[in-house]
């Protein structure tokens, strides 16, 4: 009596012997990489790697952002709070608090598969398959950084749509009726922009002053503990590097520390040593080239040439920083996450990475976007439209 296993029925009708149907047992199917990795052992690594991943963030981004997971959030803007008099029978006026701006923050949910056949697993040695595994986590870096940037360099607010309601999804103050709140003696217009085009084909010094005005009259700056830094390309370093209070500049560029030495020559020859603290090397774990008056200089490559971001930034993660980056509500669903393939036993074989998060600016007021061209209005650079 033949078999009634039902992966043989057709070879018994088509009278077809079962070696030459092409059945893989379960003995068959691949457990290890080419050089005796074992698979599950790979995952479990993939795994691993992706927590210290999701909490070691590009330091650039973690520079610039607040991790948030309310669709809306009423963020506190840098105001003032002053005394009365106090009188014999008089109850003070009460604090408030600071004043706070309704803030959205879209959302999407962004994936992408990786899958191998058995053929390719039977070949491949370990570095081959966890070489998949870091392009993607290349590619995740991308997305996040290039959202990040384009929330900054894009001056159009827009909207998201968060349980069914419209909420605005703002950018730098972007002259959009908004009025800023009062900061000591500044107070501001409605028509108040962020997004400013130096008049000028090169960078000049003024261009640095004038950004720094932009933040500091707001209320950001070391006297409120956050650093100054600016994004700049290496175009427009060359140039900054140049600057000198001997040619009219504010300040003269200093370089950091590591970077090339330098001199200042005086009137009478010889060379003076800079005042005040040293540079440093370091500014949130990026590379500083070097001080302009409060701005420590970063260059990015990232940074399209003609164009710098100057930022107040609290440090890694701080609630102060400019850009909310928003996760699920849900712990489980937040940061990049690898999920298994169709069979759990294997679950390398067509297991895929999502990641769901959206972005908006936190704190209109904390930077400014600054183009260097001779005139006409801001434009928005092609690689963050």
């Amino acid at each position: 009596m033949k078999s009634t296993n039902s992966s043989l029925i057709l070879a018994d009708l088509l009278d077809i012997p079962e070696y030459e149907r092409g059945y893989n047992t379960e003995g068959d199917v691949i457990t290890q990489t080419l050089d005796g990795r074992d698979l599950n052992e790979i995952w479990d690594e993939f795994n691993q790697s992706l927590l210290a991943w999701n909490e070691g963030r590009n330091t650039l981004v973690s520079a610039l952002t607040f991790n948030v997971t309310n669709p809306v959030e009423d963020v506190p803007q840098v105001s003032n709070v002053d005394f009365e008099e106090a009188s014999e029978f008089g109850v003070p006026v009460g604090v408030r608090g600071a004043d706070y701006f309704s803030l959205g923050y879209d959302f999407k949910w962004y994936d992408v598969a990786k899958r191998f056949t058995w053929k390719f697993l039977a070949e491949a040695n370990a570095g081959q398959v966890d070489s998949v595994h870091n392009m993607i986590l290349e590619a995740d870096n991308r997305l996040v950084f290039s959202k990040v940037l384009r929330s900054i360099f894009n001056n159009v607010n827009s909207t998201t749509a968060i349980r069914g309601q419209a909420f605005n999804v703002y950018r730098l103050y972007n002259n959009d009726g908004t009025t800023p709140p009062a900061f000591e003696h500044n107070t501001f217009a409605s028509t108040h922009n962020h997004y400013l085009v130096s008049g000028a084909a090169a960078v000049t010094s003024g261009d640095l002053d004038e950004m720094e005005t932009h933040i500091s009259e707001h209320g950001y700056g070391p006297l409120q503990g956050t650093q100054m830094v600016l994004l700049v390309n290496r175009a427009q370093l060359a140039v900054i590097r140049t600057f000198r209070v001997s040619a009219g500049a504010s300040y003269d560029f200093v370089a950091g520390a590591g970077q090339a030495p330098w001199l200042l020559p005086t009137n009478s020859g010889g060379v003076v040593f800079p005042q005040g603290s040293s540079i440093p090397s370091q500014v949130n774990g990026m590379q500083v080239a070097g001080a302009y008056g409060p701005w420590l200089i970063v260059e990015n490559g990232y940074i399209p040439a003609g164009y710098m971001l100057g930022y107040a930034s609290g440090g890694l993660n701080n609630a102060g920083n400019l850009v909310g980056v928003r996760e699920h509500q849900n712990a489980a669903l937040r940061g990049l996450r690898i999920v298994k393939g169709m069979s759990p036993d294997y679950p390398l074989v067509d297991s895929y990475y999502n990641r769901g998060f959206g972005t908006g600016i936190r704190q209109r007021g904390a930077g400014v976007v600054m183009q260097v061209k001779a005139s006409g209005d801001y434009e928005i650079p092609a690689a963050y439209v």
